[in-house]
């Protein structure tokens, strides 16, 4: 290490601080954008040159700006300090000689408003970079200074604070001293449009720690705690190089979190609970908007869909082989309401052996909220790879390139996602599913190839063998018991197609029905019979009455012909039949359709559709 530094001063320092040296040294940019996992520590090296984790503002000031004459920081709840006493006198003597000239008196009290705090800095800084000295000014929680809003609704306040950091990037004085000014914000969507887009600063990324960096982290803590390693050791069962690759999307903090609760509360880490703890930690970092999709379920649960399941198990055996390159980008699963999109897709989850995240509701109902929530999900999700990522309701989530209404929100989301679903970097390491009844609503630009590249189209069964088989999920799902051939033909043989959610709900009613027959015919408790020395005993309970250990509810013939006979589903054929030709017509890959659709005229199919949309009152 020592003898890579002596020939790179720089080598020690992470990618993002290193590029902003790069860029500052061409003497044209002064001013950095920092982005990201910037609340995490800062891996350096300490005075001895041994390995060290600070926090980023510690790592600015001493470190990366230990140069400067000056270092400041500002924030809107601490205003301004200094990171030393005689920078701090020093600016007051320049305070007093202000409050002077403009008859203020803030040598009294600190302004915190950004409005009066950078017109003093101003001052400050023309005056000692005229005297030579050397500066760096590091504004923490940027989004509130300068937010994210439409421009007529800025506030003075915004307006000056935007004006007076836009002068400072291409102020000539500024631009040929030694200064540099640091904005922080863990989201750049959080900023103001206008400054991100601005030529005259640099926006650079401080990503979550690779494999490597966080089981140099683990070696690094463990050998700072007394017997670390050798309590470790006793306490886990998770390696380190295990608990490394374990832990993708967790920061240096939060692993410090794991390791501390083993070392300090002295409680065991099995790979169990180091999923769980994971899973916590990221669903946390991410505002409770990713859920973790966990199941138990494989394909093999899955009944039907013989085309889709096939390949699948194929890309999960590609993903297993370590093959991501042959994988799409992502997947459209479509198809009518009722034909288990959802349950298919979580099935896969537990199918590939990587993790599964479902995005909640990611949209608020303030101004700029929303793509800076997309934009913390997006990042975690790079750092997380391999993940696949499952979008329910896709058509009403991503929103359209042409949305109106909404101040552009819709427009931003649907750029972000499709940015993000076309980064061929992470082929086969962020899976994308796209879950949708209605294919055709969604824009083209996310549907094409190099976005969600494979359509699957999951379809009602039509055949008695497939009806059979749906049925016997439905079944062990509902704990059900029915003899098949007791089963009514209209079920399994009818012109009435029935999805999943209908047999599931028929077998419910029966089981429903079936109980509540059995609580009517329940006889009266017996009367309690004298003993013979005249105490009351409970009478004996008739053996039919014996306790039931069958797994499933036994339905006998009648009464699920009674149900069927009785059943009305919601009717809507119109909506079901175009959402099962729009899902034909999304379809990909003719052989992944099933054989009654392959054959089906095109431009026949094109004219159906425009005639059910326009008889269900659609678009």
């Amino acid at each position: 290490m020592p003898d890579t530094t002596a020939a790179d001063p720089l080598a020690h320092y992470p990618s993002w601080a290193r590029e902003l040296a790069r860029r500052y040294f061409t003497k044209t940019l002064n001013q950095f954008i920092l982005h990201g996992n910037v609340r995490d520590l800062v891996p350096t090296l300490d005075e001895r040159g041994q390995r060290a984790y600070v926090p980023l503002r510690e790592f600015l000031a001493e470190d990366l700006f230990a140069g400067r004459d000056v270092v400041v920081f500002y924030d809107r709840s601490d205003g301004i300090h200094f990171e030393d006493p005689e920078s701090r006198k020093d600016f007051n003597r320049a305070l007093s000689g202000y409050d002077t000239i403009f008859g203020t008196e803030y040598a009294k009290k600190l302004p915190k408003d950004p409005a009066r705090v950078f017109a003093l800095l101003d001052n400050y800084f023309r005056l000692r970079l005229a005297d030579g000295k050397r500066i760096a000014c590091v504004v923490d929680y940027a989004e509130t200074v300068i937010p994210m809003s439409e421009a007529a609704s800025y506030s003075s306040e915004d307006r000056a604070a935007l004006v007076t950091l836009q002068k400072w990037a291409h102020d000539p004085l500024l631009l040929r001293a030694d200064f540099t000014l640091a904005l922080i914000a863990e989201n750049l969507n959080d900023l103001s449009r206008a400054f991100i887009q601005s030529p005259y600063n640099a926006e650079l990324e401080i990503t979550f720690p690779e494999m490597d960096e966080r089981q140099g982290f683990v070696a690094w803590f463990l050998g700072q705690q007394r017997d670390g390693r050798a309590r470790f050791k006793k306490l886990s069962s998770v390696e380190d190089l295990t608990l490394a690759q374990n832990t993708a999307g967790l920061g240096y903090v939060q692993l410090r979190t794991i390791l501390a609760d083993v070392l300090e509360n002295e409680r065991p880490l099995t790979f169990e609970s180091l999923s769980e703890k994971k899973k916590e930690l990221i669903e946390a970092e991410a505002y409770g908007l990713l859920e973790f999709v966990e199941t138990d379920y494989t394909l093999d649960m899955v009944a039907g869909h013989a085309e889709a399941k096939q390949h699948l198990r194929g890309a999960a055996e590609a993903i297993k082989a370590g093959r991501p390159d042959v994988m799409p980008m992502g997947y459209l699963v479509s198809g009518p309401v009722g034909t288990g999109k959802t349950f298919l897709v979580t099935t896969f989850a537990g199918e590939i052996g990587i993790p599964m995240v479902k995005l909640k509701n990611f949209r608020s109902q303030w101004q700029g909220v929303t793509e800076g929530n997309l934009e913390k999900i997006l990042t975690l999700l790079r750092a997380m790879n391999p993940v696949a990522v499952m979008i329910d309701e896709a058509d009403a989530a991503l929103g359209d390139r042409n949305a109106q209404g909404d101040s552009g929100v819709s427009s931003r989301v649907f750029g972000q996602i499709a940015q993000a679903m076309s980064d061929t970097r992470f082929r086969g390491k962020i899976i994308w599913f796209l879950v949708t009844a209605r294919p055709d609503l969604m824009p083209v630009d996310l549907k094409r190839q190099g976005r969600a590249e494979e359509h699957l189209g999951l379809f009602y069964p039509s055949t008695r063998e497939d009806r059979e088989e749906l049925l016997r999920v439905m079944m062990r799902k509902t704990g059900v018991e029915v003899d098949m051939s007791d089963v009514p033909d209209a079920l399994l043989d009818g012109e009435r197609t029935y999805s999943g959610a209908d047999m599931e709900a028929l077998l419910t009613r029966a089981k429903f029905r079936a109980a509540t027959h059995a609580f009517d015919e329940e006889p009266a408790p017996a009367e309690a019979a004298p003993s013979g020395d005249g105490v009351a005993t409970e009478a004996p309970a008739p053996p039919e009455a014996a306790e039931d250990h069958s797994d499933g509810a036994r339905i006998d013939r009648e009464t699920l012909q009674a149900v069927v006979d009785d059943f009305v589903p919601p009717s809507y054929p119109l909506q079901v039949e175009l959402q099962t030709l729009v899902a034909v017509m999304e379809c990909t890959s003719r052989s992944m359709l099933p054989e009654r659709f392959r054959s089906l005229d095109r431009e026949a199919t094109v004219r159906r559709v425009g005639e059910l949309k326009r008889l269900v009152g659609d678009r």
